[in-house]
C-alpha cells in the first residue's frame, strides 16, 4: 500500500554558493549592496514554471505561513469574516483601525490582550508610534493571528494559555495544514519572532501552498478549497488590513488583485486567482528587494501586467537617497532580468 503522507524532502538550508543575485542597490553610479537568494513560479497544479537558486532549499516562512495558520483556523470551526479574516492572515501595522479589529476578535473569544502570547511592541506605522505610549501586545503585528488562534481555542475547548506550545492540538492542526498544501512533511519548526511556531518548507514547497491557496478562487469542482478561496477574497476585500495604507503588501493586493505577504528575514509570496504563485527568499534577510523580484518573477511568466507591476514598484520600492536627494537606484539582479 502506498503511504499517504507527505514525503520529508531532503532537508538542507540555503547557501550563497546556491542562490543567485536577486537585487543590487546602486548609489552615486556604484554597486553598493548585492543580495542573494532563491525563488520558483508555479502553476495552480504545482509544476514549476521557472526557478532561480535553490529553490529545494529549506527555508523559515515567517508571516508568509500566515495564510495556512489562518486557513487551519478556519478549518478548526470558526467564523472570520472581512478584517477579521485579513487580521488573521496579517503582519498589520499597529494602525488605530487594526487594533480595533484584533479587540473585536478578542472580545468574540472573551479574551483580553494579556491573553495573547505575543509580544508587546510599538506599532509598524510611524504616526501610531508617535501616538503610543508604551510597546502592546496588541500593537505586535502578529496580535491579529494570536487573536484568531484564541479563537481556535474557545471554539473547540482547547486550552487557551498555552496555545503556541508545539503539542496543543491547534498547533498540531496547522502542521496538518502545512503538510496537505506544501505536499512535503511538516518535520521540523522553529519559534517564530511572535513566539508561535513556524515550520519549515522548502521554497518550492510554500509556493505549491500559496498556489493551491489564492487559485482556489478561480477553482470549482474537488480542487477547490472553500475555506481557501473565502480567506483570499477578504485579503482582496479589504487589503489595508493584512499591512497598512501605502505599505508594500497592502499596495500591490489593491493595484493587482494578488495576494502578496511579506515575511521576516526576506521572505516573500504572491498567489494569483489563477493558481500562479511565487515564493522568494533572500539570503541576507533583507526584505527591501521581495516585491521588486517577486512581480519580477510573476510578469515574466505572465501571471500580472507588466506597467500595473512598475506602478506599484514605483511606489513601494526603497529609495536610494543622498541628502534631500535621490543618487542610486535598486535594479534587478542578473539571477533574475533576462
Amino acid at each position: 500500500m502506498t503511504d499517504p503522507r507527505p514525503a520529508a524532502p531532503s532537508r538542507h538550508p540555503l547557501t550563497a554558493s546556491a542562490s543567485v543575485e536577486l537585487a543590487v542597490l546602486e548609489r552615486s553610479g556604484w554597486d553598493e549592496s548585492r543580495h542573494l537568494g532563491a525563488g520558483v513560479v508555479v502553476d495552480a497544479d504545482g509544476r514549476e514554471l521557472r526557478r532561480i537558486g535553490d529553490a529545494d532549499a529549506t527555508i523559515y516562512p515567517r508571516s508568509c505561513l500566515k495564510p495556512l495558520q489562518a486557513l487551519t483556523v478556519l478549518r478548526s470551526g470558526v467564523s472570520l469574516d472581512g478584517p477579521q479574516a485579513v487580521l488573521a492572515t496579517a503582519s498589520h501595522a499597529g494602525t488605530p483601525a487594526h487594533l480595533e479589529v484584533v479587540e473585536a476578535l478578542l472580545g468574540r473569544s472573551g479574551s483580553t490582550e494579556d491573553d495573547l502570547l505575543c509580544p508587546p511592541d510599538w506599532p509598524g506605522d510611524r504616526a501610531s508610534a508617535r501616538e503610543a505610549t508604551a510597546p502592546r501586545r496588541l500593537a505586535m503585528n502578529c496580535s491579529g493571528k494570536h487573536a484568531a488562534f484564541l479563537l481556535a481555542c474557545a471554539e473547540n475547548d482547547w486550552d487557551p494559555s498555552r496555545y503556541v506550545a508545539t503539542d496543543h492540538p491547534l498547533q498540531a492542526a496547522v502542521r496538518e495544514t502545512v503538510a496537505e498544501f506544501t505536499g512535503e512533511a511538516a518535520d521540523h519548526s522553529g519559534v517564530d519572532g511572535c513566539g508561535a511556531p513556524v515550520i519549515a518548507t522548502t521554497v518550492v514547497g510554500l509556493a505549491r501552498a500559496i498556489a493551491r491557496i489564492t487559485g482556489s478562487v478561480g477553482t470549482t469542482g474537488s480542487g477547490r478549497d472553500g475555506h481557501a478561496a473565502h480567506l483570499v477574497e477578504a485579503v482582496l476585500g479589504d487589503a489595508w488590513a493584512i499591512d497598512g495604507p501605502g505599505r508594500a503588501n497592502t499596495v500591490t493586493i489593491d493595484e493587482l488583485g494578488v495576494l502578496a505577504k511579506l515575511g521576516a528575514e526576506g521572505v516573500m509570496v504572491m498567489g494569483t486567482t489563477d493558481g500562479v504563485a511565487v515564493a522568494v527568499k533572500v539570503l541576507d534577510g533583507n526584505v527591501r528587494a521581495g516585491t521588486l523580484v517577486a512581480l519580477r518573477l510573476l510578469v515574466d511568466e505572465g501571471a500580472v501586467d507588466a506597467a500595473a507591476a512598475a506602478r506599484v514598484v514605483e511606489r513601494t520600492l526603497e529609495k536610494v537617497t543622498g541628502g534631500d536627494g535621490l543618487v542610486g537606484r535598486i535594479r534587478l539582479g542578473s539571477g533574475v532580468d533576462r
